[in-house]
This record gives structure tokens, C-alpha cells and sequence, in this order.
């Protein structure tokens, strides 16, 4: 990392970095599984279920017999319509994060959400529980756009600031998260608040860890010597 390089824009991840969602999204992939008739699991394994897309998600949790497309597309389908309900109960932001924001832009850096999560609900979500800060795109899921790790909307997220990628910063904690922003060309950071592991961040091309949002700081005052 050059000590000459400047950031002006973070992108979040939202599922594990900014929310911590997991249990909401458990209940209701729990909710569609026992629906139509498998076993449901718990919050921990739901850890590596989460972070591609509700299909991805729906397949994971599908025993391996039951993985045909037919059966992964209505329980990825209605596990979505039970979420449209609880989304909400038990999602909050991170500690730590309502500071991260507010201090980022009191820097004048800018702001964005790049989430593999179906857009609307990323949208909702963002709107209603991080009302207080400007981001300038919040983008979840769109039908026939590549998704994480294509780093597609990533690009585009940079284009819209008329910034380039290589001054910003991507903050995740999936490898799916790492591996984007390396395909973006932008400064990966991974936090270890979410859902995935030291390990998988760093094999996927992190070149940062951190354990609190506040060190976020330190990556930048580091950087703008």
C-alpha cells in the first residue's frame, strides 16, 4: 500500500458489514424450508449459506437431493415472501458502524452500498435503518446483471462518483466481497464482524483486516501521510 495514495470513496458491503442480518435471514430460509417439508438449520450455518444470492442460499440449505432448479427456485421464492415480513425484527447496524459513517463523511469521503442481496430489500434496508447519511448508490441485485464477484456493478458504483476505482476502498467480510474488489481494482478490506473468517478474507486478496469499523481510520490516516 503507498503511503501516496489517496481514498475517496467507500463501498460497503451490507449483509455482515454494515446490518448484522442473520437472523432474520435464517428465519425466514428456515421459515420456506419446513414449508415444504426439510429440515431447517441453525444461525452458524447459515454463515456460509448467505453472501451470493437467495438461490445460491436456497441451494446450500437444500439437502444435496433436493438441488434441482424447480425446488431451489420456489424455496429461494418464498423464503423471499417471508422475508418481505421480518426483515426487520431483529436487524440492526453493526456497533460501531452509525460512527464509521458519520466520521467518513465528516472527512469528505463518499459513500455507497453493493449488496448481492435482491435490490428493493437492499433499498428498504439502507433507507430505513441508515437514514442518517448520504450514500450516493445503494445497489442490490437486478434480474440479467451479474452479481459479486463480477466486479460489473462495482465499476459502475465508480462511475456514477466519477472516481476512479483505485481510489476507493471496498469493506466486506466475505471472500465473494475480497475477490470483487480485487476484480474492480480497488483497496479490499475485510472485517471480521461478519460472517466469514480471517482466512477466507485474506486468501481472497484482502490487503486489510479489521476487527472494529473505527480502524477503517487507521487505513485511511496511514494512507493520506
Amino acid at each position: 500500500m503507498s503511503a501516496a495514495k489517496i481514498f475517496k470513496a467507500v463501498i460497503f458491503d451490507l449483509d455482515g458489514t454494515l446490518l448484522e442480518t442473520l437472523t432474520d435471514l435464517t428465519e425466514a430460509m428456515n421459515a420456506s424450508l419446513v414449508h415444504f417439508g426439510f429440515k431447517p438449520h441453525t444461525v452458524d450455518a447459515f454463515r456460509y449459506f448467505v453472501g451470493e444470492s437467495v438461490a445460491v442460499e436456497a441451494k446450500r440449505a437444500l439437502p444435496e437431493s433436493a438441488r434441482d432448479n424447480e425446488t431451489v427456485e420456489k424455496v429461494a421464492e418464498y423464503s423471499q415472501q417471508i422475508y418481505a415480513g421480518c426483515w426487520h425484527k431483529n436487524t440492526r447496524p453493526y456497533t460501531g458502524i452509525p460512527e464509521i459513517l458519520t466520521d467518513l463523511q465528516k472527512r469528505g469521503l463518499k459513500l455507497a452500498v453493493l449488496s448481492n442481496k435482491i435490490d428493493k430489500f437492499t433499498k428498504t434496508m439502507v433507507k430505513t435503518l441508515l437514514p442518517q447519511w448520504r450514500f450516493e448508490m445503494v445497489q442490490g441485485a437486478l434480474p440479467d446483471i451479474p452479481l459479486k464477484p463480477h466486479p460489473d456493478l462495482a465499476l459502475r458504483i465508480a462511475n456514477h462518483l466519477k472516481i476512479p476505482p483505485e481510489q476507493f476502498i471496498y469493506v466486506g467480510d466475505s471472500n465473494i466481497d475480497m475477490l470483487t474488489a480485487v476484480a474492480a481494482k480497488m483497496f479490499p478490506v475485510g472485517c471480521l464482524w461478519g460472517y466469514r473468517t480471517a482466512d477466507e478474507l485474506l486468501a481472497a486478496g484482502a490487503k486489510a483486516l479489521i476487527n472494529s469499523p473505527a480502524e477503517l481510520l487507521d487505513i485511511l490516516d496511514n494512507t493520506h501521510k
